[in-house]
């Protein structure tokens, strides 16, 4: 799994940060940070979560 997020789009909404806070972070805006692009398997439900809850479909999973 690849993670990565387009701050362009991010609605501030920090659901991601709170479904895998190992995995997000916002920076001093409120915006969208990936802190582990290539995350372990054991958090992959955790993003995937995270990505459908995003209300602007920031998150992206490769």
């Amino acid at each position: 799994m690849r993670v990565s997020a387009t701050k362009e789009t991010c609605a501030v909404s920090s659901l991601c940060v709170y479904r895998a806070p190992e995995v997000f972070d916002q920076d001093e805006d409120g915006y969208v940070e990936v802190l582990d692009a290539e995350p372990p398997a054991d958090l992959h439900e955790d993003v995937l979560v995270a990505a459908r809850g995003c209300p602007t479909r920031s998150i992206h999973i490769q």
